[in-house]
């Protein structure tokens, strides 16, 4: 069979980003900081050979694609896609809120005495999903298998897409929880995940129906693209 490796990247930082802000399905976009690192992002992924792009259907994610593939030296030929099922986690009513007081209520809810505490035992992203359910007063954030089916069949479709067309590689722009939650799915023993990089990229592979991971959080091609900026002006 073939193989597929999907390149996931987290998106750029954003204005939300920056002033530590809950950002799930709200939206706000890039800073000039969060775009300048994705355009180093794509000059570092330029001559990477990709069959197919794709992006959850949130504004930072699909800014974050177009800046990769407008520095990619095939990007106007690369066919890319929206989808929906790879955006992030929804927060609910949580959403717009400080991070460190969603994160600081959601280990109470799970009798952890701190967000330190919780992330160094075995907590599991079901259990931080029923916790933000729980707190949720709006009725948005998704009951734990409806995240689960949502960002599994996402990314699995992607990659099935691909290798129904030889295989290859993809870009993929979806988001920190997101990714980490997926890591998580391939394999359990992967720990829980909320502080992924802006502009990393995570790469697993798909061969035969099964997906394995290949590398976690790695921003070389950020500093490889700086690189290929400096040497340009020489």
């Amino acid at each position: 069979m073939t193989k597929t490796t999907l390149y996931i990247v987290r998106h750029g930082k954003t204005m939300f980003n920056t002033i530590e802000r809950v950002q799930g399905w709200c939206d706000t976009p890039l800073t000039k900081q969060g775009q300048e690192g994705i355009h180093y992002l794509g000059k570092g992924l330029k001559d990477v050979d990709f069959s197919l792009a794709y992006s959850s259907d949130s504004g930072r994610a699909i800014e974050t694609a177009r800046i990769i593939l407008s520095e990619h030296a095939k990007g106007k030929e690369i066919p890319y896609f929206i989808d929906q099922r790879i955006r992030e986690w929804c927060f609910g009513s949580l959403e717009g809120g400080y991070d460190m007081e969603m994160w600081g209520v959601i280990p109470r809810v799970l009798n952890f005495k701190t967000y330190d505490d919780m992330f160094t035992t075995d907590v599991t992203f079901e259990q931080i999903a029923h916790a933000i359910y729980d707190l949720d007063t709006a009725g948005w954030a998704e009951p734990y298998e409806t995240l689960k089916a949502r960002v599994w069949s996402g990314f699995e479709d992607i990659a099935h897409q691909c290798e129904k067309q030889g295989g290859g590689n993809v870009l993929v722009v979806s988001h920190g929880l997101t990714i980490g939650f997926l890591l998580n799915l391939i394999d359990a023993k992967q720990p829980v995940r909320a502080g992924l990089l802006n502009g990393s990229v995570t790469k697993v592979t798909y061969e035969d129906g099964t997906f394995s991971i290949a590398g976690i959080n790695d921003v070389h091609y950020i500093e490889q693209g700086k690189t290929h900026t400096k040497e340009s002006f020489l």
